[in-house]
């Protein structure tokens, strides 16, 4: 075992390799090295989070100093769609539209779910496991399905 000696320009110890003669910086040097490579992936990040946030500062405050600044009266109505506002501003609007893209959307992400289990499924060791977990799963949807159909929400009327 090679005696560890003190480096002359840093302080450090090294320990002398004999079979190749170079020296061999201590396990602390490593791990600085490694520490300060692991903060600058996330100083990448973080300089790139600060541009973004400057750049729509900047894209904000040239906006609203280059706008121009004319209210009149036709300026301040409420505008939707090329339509006078006439009447209240408070529309009767069906629910069951909502319950129709909750549903979809409900389904939509659910079959997201069939892609991750077919790749596992492939896997060797995970077959029939995985069979039983996604027909859980799809028990669980068809019940909900279900639920949906028994309390007539999917009963277009």
């Amino acid at each position: 075992m090679p005696e560890p000696t003190v480096g002359t320009a840093t302080g450090t110890a090294v320990a002398a390799d004999s079979f190749h003669g170079t020296a061999v910086a201590a396990d602390s040097f490593h791990r600085t090295a490694v520490a300060a490579d692991y903060f600058q992936s996330y100083s990448v990040v973080g300089l790139l989070a600060v541009v973004g946030v400057l750049f729509v500062a900047v894209a904000f405050g040239a906006g609203r100093l280059l706008r121009p600044i004319v209210p009149t009266p036709e300026k301040l109505l409420t505008y939707e769609c090329g339509v006078d506002p006439v009447g209240e501003g408070w529309a009767h609007t069906q629910v069951r539209y909502y319950v129709y893209a909750f549903l979809y959307v409900i389904f939509a992400v659910d079959s997201i779910f069939l892609f991750p289990w077919a790749t596992v499924f492939a896997a060797p060791g995970y077959g029939a496991a995985t069979l039983v977990e996604m027909f859980i799963f799809l028990g669980f949807l068809a019940v909900g399905l279900l639920y949906a159909y028994k309390k007539g929400v999917l009963e277009w009327t």
